[in-house]
């Protein structure tokens, strides 16, 4: 299941198109990374938050989904700590709370050096009538 799942996010053409990576998916779990690219960085010189969300979300969706249950996100926030330029990001996502509609999730994203940047929580809807992944 877990290399179907991998497979089936690769259709994520947005994340992929961004450079993030699903790096592993397991019940409930999920991990993606990207690297920061000139592309990234905003006019601060500094890594776009909207892509530090693309990430997150790509982790996010990869935990709310392990369970072979199409689910999508109704709602997140994210909460930017530090700024970074260069280098990995890993965006590592747990689900909180498996509800069989409407699960919620929270993702750390970190540098290389493993330091906090940002946090990003969601919830989704899982479909009940979908087609299973």
């Amino acid at each position: 299941m877990e290399q179907e799942l991998l497979e089936f996010f690769k259709k994520d053409r947005f994340a992929a198109n961004a450079g993030a990576e699903l790096l592993d998916i397991k019940e409930g779990y999920g991990r993606a990374r990207m690297l920061i690219t000139p592309e990234h960085l905003n006019g601060g010189g500094v890594c776009q938050g909207g892509a530090i969300f693309t990430l997150a979300d790509l982790a996010f969706a990869a935990a709310v989904n392990s369970h072979g249950v199409l689910t999508f996100s109704t709602s997140s926030n994210i909460t930017y700590f530090k700024s970074v330029s260069q280098g990995y990001l890993y965006a590592e996502a747990r689900e909180i709370v498996n509800h069989h509609r409407m699960p919620y999730a929270e993702v750390r994203v970190t540098d290389e050096a493993g330091e906090l940047v940002a946090i990003f929580t969601s919830s989704g809807y899982r479909k009940q009538h979908a087609a299973a992944l």
